[in-house]
């Protein structure tokens, strides 16, 4: 336990470095070195695919969607790089004479296209004109959530959650992980609109807590239950105490994208 708190003490004022005081195109290049680590660490340390030439399509892909997020999102881009990106892996598939199976392919896509755009979901939140404020949102939700879920749960958890995926998750933690979403929301909500100056709409901020956190906890069994399937404990060890990006941002694939769909369908801060 020792260790992971002082990984976290030292890794957040980094990470508020990287969001809030670095150029933006600096940080999406920060983010997407980020993804491509994702993207190995899904294919190489759980055995799915090692062969280097397709881990490093994989990689670059994840890259360039964390970029091509920074640079607005086209729809026309995406498909194209997306179109590319499949053809080069079935013609990888035609010719590695059946070495390359569909399932490992299908694996490849997930590592470097669909993680990546969860993940990336960062990169466009902090892209918006009020970005480096809005940024924090999911950081708020995701790790008050992990926080208060783990004492939650080590102090009063009495019924596993989802005993063959995640032992140590309890429901009381779960609850516990949503209660301190919601505070987390309602306190960076008063953050932002005494401090600077937005309209925050409060009722709006209980659902991002309640909702991030949910979708936190589901991010988080999904990625268990592939270690469980393929027998590892972490995804790396790039992390003292967290083990390595999938490990410590699971739970921010589907914080990500839900924040940033629900600034779309009900903002919870505006200037």
């Amino acid at each position: 336990m020792k260790t992971r708190i002082l990984a976290a003490i030292i890794l957040l004022p980094l990470l508020l470095i990287v969001v809030l005081a670095l150029p933006k195109f600096i940080t999406a290049i920060l983010f997407g070195l980020m993804c491509a680590l994702a993207a190995y660490e899904l294919l190489v340390p759980t055995g799915y695919v090692k062969h280097p030439r397709l881990v490093a399509y994989a990689g670059l892909s994840a890259f360039l969607v964390a970029l091509w997020s920074y640079f607005g999102a086209n729809y026309a881009a995406g498909v194209l790089w997306t179109l590319l990106f499949v053809a080069v892996l079935f013609a990888e598939m035609m010719g590695s004479q059946g070495k390359l199976t569909f399932d490992k392919m299908g694996t490849i896509l997930i590592a470097g296209l669909l993680i990546p755009f969860l993940l990336s979901s960062l990169v466009r939140i902090h892209t918006l004109e009020t970005g480096r404020h809005l940024i924090l949102i999911p950081f708020v939700i995701a790790f008050l959530s992990d926080t208060f879920a783990y004492f939650t749960g080590i102090y009063f958890g009495k019924h596993k959650l989802a005993p063959k995926i995640s032992p140590k998750k309890t429901v009381e933690g779960m609850i516990g992980g949503i209660a301190g979403a919601v505070v987390g929301m309602v306190l960076y909500g008063t953050v932002l609109q005494f401090a600077f100056g937005f309209t925050v709409h409060y009722g709006f901020a209980l659902i991002y807590g309640a909702v991030g956190s949910l979708g936190g906890v589901f991010g988080d069994l999904c990625f268990s239950v592939i270690k469980r399937q393929t027998g590892i404990k972490d995804y790396g060890n790039l992390i003292p105490g967290h083990g390595g990006i999938l490990d410590r941002f699971d739970s921010m694939m589907i914080v990500g994208p839900l924040v940033e769909v629900l600034m779309i369908l009900i903002p919870v801060a505006v200037k």
